[in-house]
C-alpha cells in the first residue's frame, strides 16, 4: 500500500471515528427539518483515472461539518486527505487530464484559499501545480495548516456578513442621491453596476501551493 493511500485510511478512519457523534446530531437535526433532497447533498464527481462516484455531502458549515463528512469517501479510497478540491462532472476544468492522476481531496491548495480574493482561474492553477509537486512533505504540510485556515475562513465570513449589515443598515439610512447613487459631473446619476473601468493589473502574481 502506498504511503499516501496509508495515511488517508489510518488518519481518516480516526477522524471519522472522532466526528461520528457530532455528523449523526447534525444529520438527525437536519432530518427533522426535512430538507428537500434529503439530508445529504448529492452529485457526481470525477476521481482517481477519471472513474466518477457520487459525492454526498452534510451541507452543514458550522465546524466544516460538510467538509468532514466527506471522510467515508476518504476511507473507501474515492477521496484523499489532500488533493485537488473535486469538481462536479461538466464543470469547467473537470475533464483536465491531470485531475484523473490523484484522487480529489477533503483540503489541498485550492481548499485553503477558498473565500480569498482569488482570481476566477487561480484556484485551478493551484490544484494542478499541487498534483504536478505533490508528496508526502507537501501534503503534511497542507494538513498542518487546514485547522489554521478553517478557523480563520470562518472569522472572515463573520466580518463580512457583519460589512453587510452595516452597509445595508447605512443604506437604508441615507436619503436619495446619496452615496448610493453618486452624481456625475454631468448631472447623472451614475447607478450601481456602471461604474468606470478600473485599469488595475488582474494579471496572475506568482503564487506557491504551500506559502
Amino acid at each position: 500500500m502506498q504511503p499516501k493511500r496509508l495515511l488517508d485510511l489510518a488518519l481518516g478512519s480516526a477522524l471519522l471515528a472522532l466526528t461520528a457523534p457530532a455528523l449523526a446530531a447534525a444529520a438527525a437535526l437536519r432530518a427533522l427539518r426535512r430538507p428537500p433532497g434529503g439530508v445529504l447533498a448529492r452529485e457526481t464527481v470525477t476521481g482517481l483515472h477519471g472513474r466518477t462516484f457520487t459525492l454526498r455531502t452534510l451541507p452543514v458549515r458550522r465546524l466544516r461539518l460538510d467538509a468532514l463528512s466527506r471522510l467515508p469517501h476518504v476511507v473507501r479510497g474515492e477521496m484523499s486527505l489532500v488533493g485537488p478540491a473535486p469538481l462536479p462532472t461538466g464543470a469547467p476544468g473537470a475533464d483536465a487530464h491531470w485531475r484523473r492522476l490523484v484522487r480529489p481531496g477533503l483540503t489541498g491548495p485550492a481548499q485553503l484559499r477558498r473565500g480569498s480574493t482569488l482570481p476566477w482561474d487561480e484556484p485551478q492553477l493551484l490544484d494542478q501545480h499541487y498534483v504536478e509537486h505533490h508528496g508526502m512533505g507537501l501534503d503534511a504540510a497542507l494538513l498542518l495548516r487546514t485547522p489554521a485556515a478553517l478557523l480563520g475562513g470562518a472569522g472572515r465570513r463573520r466580518s463580512a456578513r457583519r460589512r453587510r449589515k452595516r452597509r445595508r443598515r447605512r443604506t437604508a439610512t441615507e436619503p436619495p442621491g446619496a452615496a448610493g447613487h453618486p452624481r456625475t459631473a454631468t448631472g447623472g446619476d451614475r447607478r450601481r453596476g456602471q461604474a468606470d473601468l478600473s485599469d488595475a493589473d488582474h494579471r496572475l502574481r506568482r503564487y506557491s501551493a504551500a506559502e
